[in-house]
Parts: structure tokens; sequence; C-alpha cells
């Protein structure tokens, strides 16, 4: 069984996550400025020391200090001497770099496929009707065995449906252009955010955030978050993909004596905010039941009212920095808060809450039995590894020599619903050039006359072909038959 981790000290107690409940997840919470990123990086500190991988997004870029060696910091060492943490040296964890834009770190991919018309819908701000627009195109693509892998593969399936929305209608339901309008410029604004790096081959294989080091201590996957995180939106989905992922593909583990996987949320509130009924669903379910996969999940918040009820009931293991108590919403967080602490007779912990400082934390983690422990104001022990930013050079050190380096900076572009379907246009107008040259005058018994039936029926074949024409090059050439039907070239 793996040995307790010490998280935190006061001069009476200490307090140690059990790495057999470490799965039961976690809060982390606080206002800015109190701590709550050391917190995480002790955390995940100690579980990859006794050999748990970690996943993290890190957003002011402070986090990837944990690839180097700490030392130097006289707030470090004051807390060893105050703490008295005789076992305490400082060292680097075994770090892989990631990030969507490929420039921090390997890229990180996925397919349009993988992520599904759920979150799809969350990530583009589509509405009830046009997310089941998308639906439908999924569900057309799939039925035709069309991959969907990237942006273009989904703007040319969308253009697709439109164009044979008639066909589709009895089997797929209503495809309105108006519908697949709005997706494409979702789409497009999209691509503007830099999303559209995100979504191609080869997608990330989920074990390789699961990876050790030659000492067996869990490697710590760092996701380069700063730039990321000026889309909220892409953020929150692209971290909730992952554990929906981590949720589907993992077998079940039952109890085991530590966790396969540790996954921290940081900036936890986005993942909640303005979310559908039906991914809210999503997400309670999955922090509820992946939990048995061996994945445990530490929420990271300003504000404990930042997680829904229903989440934050399945949150076992607490560090709640302090709070401020400004606004009577402040003042409802601080009594939240204190109210899901089991309480300590010893302490008044709403009053508490407002007076901790930098590193001074309430904690309360969950006994051998899965009981949460008495609530203690603590001291955060501090990491071994360094605490803040790093230098270029030394993150290109660590890209450049993980055990992924090369194979994600190569893209792969396989054939895909765009390819398939840019193929079938261009059969459409290499057949609609070859018949510009037929006779058509023997077929219609030689000239006709303007205005006649004949007119009215060519050019209804002819507008057909057109819709059925993706290109604009192919639409060029059905005017050109066109004209020379009803006489406008010479």
């Amino acid at each position: 069984m793996s040995e307790s981790l010490l998280i935190a000290k006061n001069t009476e107690t200490s307090s140690f996550v059990l790495p057999k409940m470490a799965n039961r997840h976690g809060l982390i919470a606080g206002a800015t400025g109190t701590g709550k990123t050391v917190t995480l990086q002790s955390l995940a500190e100690q579980f990859s020391n006794i050999g748990v991988p970690v996943f993290m997004a890190d957003v002011k870029g402070d986090l990837a200090g944990m690839s180097q060696m700490g030392g130097g910091n006289p707030k470090v060492e004051a807390r060893v001497q105050q703490l008295a943490l005789n076992e305490f040296s400082y060292k680097k964890c075994p770090v892989t770099f990631w990030d969507v834009f490929g420039i921090k770190g390997h890229p990180v991919r996925t397919t349009m496929a993988e992520m599904g018309p759920l979150l799809l819908a969350r990530l583009l701000n589509l509405n009830e009707v046009q997310s089941g627009v998308l639906n439908s195109v999924f569900k057309i693509a799939d039925d035709k065995g069309w991959l969907l892998l990237d942006l273009k593969d989904l703007r040319a399936m969308m253009q697709h449906a439109a164009e044979n929305a008639t066909e589709y209608q009895s089997n797929y339901g209503n495809i309105s252009a108006a519908s697949v309008g709005a997706v494409q410029r979702a789409l497009l604004e999209l691509e503007t955010q830099g999303a559209d790096q995100f979504f191609g081959e080869p997608a990330l294989n989920l074990d390789d955030l699961m990876q050790t080091d030659a000492q067996g201590r869990g490697i710590v996957n760092i996701l380069a978050s700063d730039k990321l995180f000026n889309s909220p939106r892409i953020y929150a989905t692209l971290l909730l993909w992952l554990l929906s992922e981590l949720f589907e593909k993992m077998p079940e583990a039952g109890d085991l004596d530590k966790p396969k996987l540790v996954f921290f949320f940081d900036e936890a509130h986005l993942l909640f905010n303005d979310a559908p009924d039906a991914l809210l669903q999503k997400i309670e379910q999955v922090v509820r039941l992946i939990r048995s996969k061996g994945v445990g999940v530490y929420f990271v918040s300003q504000n404990p009212l930042d997680i829904p009820d229903m989440v934050l009931g399945q949150l076992g293991n607490r560090v709640q920095h302090a709070l401020r108590a400004f606004t009577p919403r402040d003042q409802k967080a601080v009594k939240s808060a204190a109210d899901t602490f089991r309480s300590n007779p010893k302490l008044d912990v709403a009053t508490a809450i407002t007076e901790l400082g930098v590193g001074e934390a309430l904690v309360s983690f969950l006994d051998e039995k899965g009981i949460p422990t008495p609530v203690e104001r603590t001291f955060i022990c501090p990491p071994g590894s360094r605490i803040g930013p790093i230098s270029d050079a030394e993150r290109t050190n660590v890209v450049n020599t993980s055990n992924v380096a090369g194979f994600y900076e190569k893209s792969v572009d396989r054939e895909s619903a765009y390819e398939i379907l840019k193929a079938r246009t261009e059969q459409v107008a290499t057949e609609a050039k070859a018949d510009e040259g037929f006779d058509w005058g023997g077929i219609f018994g030689g000239s006709k006359k303007s205005g006649s039936r004949s007119d009215g029926v060519l050019e209804a074949a002819a507008k057909s072909a057109a819709r059925a024409i993706g290109s604009q090059l192919g639409r060029q050439i059905v005017r050109g038959v066109l004209g020379s039907i009803l006489g406008g070239r010479k």
C-alpha cells in the first residue's frame, strides 16, 4: 500500500491524503493570491512521487517550474523550518509539456468525431435548433462512413447536408439553411481563435498521459494554457473532452491502492458557466462514475459556489484557502464553505476562512473509511520543485527529451469527408464539362425557341446540377453549358 501523502501541518497535527482515497476527488478553493497554485503544485508533486501520473492546465505559466529543482526561495525555506519538515528535499518532477498550438509543448489534437456533437455544440455556443442540425450532420456522416476529422471535414458535411436537405429530411429531420449558416459562422470564428489546430491527427493517445519515468515516478502532464485561456469556452471544453475520453475509454478498476491518474481542473467555474442542462448532467455523471476507473478529479476555483451542488457533493478531499467577505455573495460563499466541512469544536470555521494568510488553509481529507476528517487550520507544505515560470531554453530542453518528442509534431491528413466530397464534386464537374460539347440540339430536335417548354426543363436541370456541384469551378462549367444550350454563347 502506498504511503500517506503529507499535505499540510500545524503545531499539533499533520494532514494526509490517503492514496486509496485520492480518487474520491477534491476541491482547492480560495481567493486570488491566497496560495491555490502552490497547493496544486504540492499535491501534484506528492502524487508523482508515489507513481501516480498527473494532468493539469497551466493558466499563468507558474506550474512549469515543476520541471526544475527548487531552491533559493526564502519563503519556502522559512516554511520548511516552521513546519519542521526534516525529510524535505529539493527535486524536480518528470514533466511532459503539451500545447494546443504546438508552441510551448507537444501538440494536442482530437478529431471532430471523438469530440462529438454535444461538446462541439457547447464549443460553438449553438442554440437547441442549431445543435439538432449538428447532430443530424454527424449522423449522416456516420451512416455514410465518412470520417469527420478536422474543421474542413465538418464544413464540407454541413454544405453537403444543406444542398441535399430535401433528400435527408425524412430520415434526419429538417436541415435549414439558416441553421447551417449559423454553424458555419461559428466554425469560422473557432478557426480565427486558433482552434483549427486542435482538430486533426494524430489524435492524443490517452496512454501517453499515464506514464511513469525510470524511477517509477508519475509523469506530470502540463498543458500550456496562457494563450488558450483567452478563449474560455475552448479551454473549458478541451478539458471536459479529456475528462470524458478518460471516462469512456478507461476500463473499470475497482478499489485501488492509488489512482491511475489525477486530473486537476483549474479555473473550474468556466466549465459550468452557461452550460446547458444536458451538459451539466454529463459532467455530474462523469465525476460520479470516473472514480471507478481509477481517476481522481480535483477542481480548483476561487469560490466554492462556482461548483454546482451535484458536483460539489462528490468532492471528498478539501483544501480551503482564504475567502473575502466584501459582498453578500462573498458572505454566502464563506458560510457555504464553512458548512461543508466536518466541524471541529476548537475552530470557528466561518471566521477562520476570512483570516487565513497566504499559504494557510482549512483542510479536511477522507480517512481510511471514506469519512471526512474534522477540519483543521494548517499551513500547506511547500513543494521541492521550483515555484514559478521557467525560461524558454529550459522548456525546450524538457520538450525535446520527453518520451513523445517528435511524434505529435507531424500532422497527418488522411482521406475523410472533405476529400470524399471534393472528389464527388470534381467528378460531377468533369462530367458536366464533357457534356458541354455534346450535340444537345439532336436530342431536343434541333433549334429551340426562346420561352419554350424545353427551355424550362433544361433550365431546371442545369440549376439542379449547379446546386449539386459545390465548387465555384463546377458552377461556372454548368453556367457555360446552360449558355450553350440556350444560345447565350457563339
